[in-house]
């Protein structure tokens, strides 16, 4: 199997070959070495499929799909394995092309954008500050514009 991913990157059924290496070639144009294994049968443990993926990826290096009928491992030593198991999340549908194809598009897709949302949430927090010292402000200067300190109230000053 190893020999077999070793010359065009995909592991399959002869059906199945060209499909999936149009999906590794659509991972390479965004720069994911990507792997891909297709067994004829489940494993008694998924389990078994991501160990499967692991031995192949310190094998060959770069992110291993295994597909099985039912099942699906993954492997990366680039990728997260959040993003991993989103991937995974998209290919049960039963057809190792379109579950490969599934898992390109979501390991290659644009990521949360983080830097964005950090910089919103800064933005916001300011404004808030901003505008709570400035009520805070505006309503401590009316209160105290309006008061006049007191003598003691009752009490007069003639003797």
């Amino acid at each position: 199997m190893i020999s077999d991913v070793q010359d065009d990157s995909v592991s399959a059924p002869a059906a199945d070959v060209d499909g999936l290496a149009a999906a590794v070639s659509r991972a390479e144009s965004d720069g994911i070495s990507l792997s891909i294994v297709v067994v004829d049968r489940d494993p008694g443990q998924d389990s078994q499929l991501r160990d499967l993926a692991t031995q192949v990826g310190a094998s060959e290096g770069g992110t291993v799909l295994v597909l099985s009928p039912g099942q699906v491992g993954s492997f990366s030593d680039s990728i997260s394995r959040v993003v991993l198991e989103a991937g995974q999340d998209r290919t049960y549908v039963g057809n190792p092309v379109v579950a490969a194809d599934n898992f390109v598009d979501e390991i290659s897709g644009p990521g949360t954008p983080w830097t964005a949302y950090t910089v919103v949430l800064i933005v916001l927090v300011a404004v808030i500050v901003a505008a709570t010292y400035a009520l805070n402000v505006r309503r401590t200067g009316t209160h105290s514009a309006g008061t006049t300190p007191s003598t003691s109230a009752g009490r007069s000053d003639r003797k």
